[in-house]
């Protein structure tokens, strides 16, 4: 995965968004429908390759997490690109399911890593606690929660979570790598006019589960099931907590994930390599 790109090559930008009820994730996988594996699949077949194309991405999202901001590179051969690069977009959308979209393709600028120079990922998840459930239209998007939520409790409970943390209470862990991570937005709205409650989680990168744990700690409070410093005292313990709920994955859709000026891009990815630790942590 690197910065370089190799001679006689040309690195190229997609913007997508997808709907993530009927993929097993981002990550291609064998015998399984992956949102990689179906860009591409379009890829090789649009550009009559006989090769693959390998996609990096902003983020890998879960099995039935949807995006409509999500950012992903690939190298293509200078030839390729230089034919294809007029029409490769609608011949993509002409190939493709419709459950998944490029909505631009572009070449990149010096130094962009789609994972490695995002500056952050901003995800929404979506919850309903209407007592007649979810309008049928939205249910794909849209979890429904039984009780009735308190919005105060969970912003208060939201406000002590931001910040730079080991998130390791809120993660499945994967051997090296680091759970410590920047939690910039955390907070929650609700549309009077749907009810519909959104949360906003944004942060420099997230690992795995987190948001989903995050959202199924925020509605425990809401709901009343904990008092608002619960969350707090988990994130402090940084052990996995049974109390907290990984929350279903149709609620939750990458939105957004912003980069630096493009001067800075190759900077950034640098920077996001570097092994993190906690102020006052030991390196060993």
């Amino acid at each position: 995965m690197s910065d370089v790109v190799e001679p006689g090559f040309v690195r190229v930008r997609l913007d997508l968004a997808y709907d993530g009820k009927d993929f097993s994730g981002w990550a291609k996988q064998t015998g399984r429908r992956t949102v990689q594996g179906e860009i591409e699949d379009a890829l090789r077949t649009v550009t009559r390759s006989s090769r693959t194309y390998d996609l990096t991405v902003a983020g890998r999202t879960d099995a039935g997490v949807h995006a409509r901001g999500q950012v992903a590179h690939v190298d293509l051969p200078a030839e390729v690109w230089a034919e294809h690069a007029s029409m490769l977009l609608r011949r993509m959308a002409g190939r493709m399911a419709p459950d998944v979209r490029i909505r631009r393709i572009e070449e990149a600028p010096a130094g962009f890593n789609a994972r490695f120079s995002a500056l952050w990922r901003r995800y929404a998840y979506r919850v309903s606690d209407a007592p007649g459930g979810v309008d049928p239209l939205v249910r794909g998007h849209v979890l429904w929660h039984e009780r009735e939520l308190d919005l105060d409790a969970m912003n208060a409970a939201a406000a002590r979570m931001t910040g730079e943390h080991d998130f390791a209470a809120y993660c499945k862990k994967r051997e090296g790598a680091t759970t410590i991570r920047t939690l910039q937005k955390l907070s929650w709205v609700r549309d009077e006019a749907s009810g519909i409650i959104t949360g906003t989680v944004q942060a420099d990168a997230f690992c795995h589960n987190m948001v989903r744990a995050l959202v199924g700690a925020m509605l425990f409070v809401g709901d009343g099931r904990r008092p608002h410093p619960w969350p707090a005292e988990v994130l402090a313990a940084r052990v996995r907590d049974p109390g907290v709920h990984v929350v279903r994955p149709h609620g939750l859709t990458l939105e957004e994930v912003a980069y630096p000026a493009d001067e800075l891009l190759a900077a950034r990815a640098v920077e996001a390599r570097n092994v993190r630790t906690l102020p006052g942590a030991g390196c060993c």
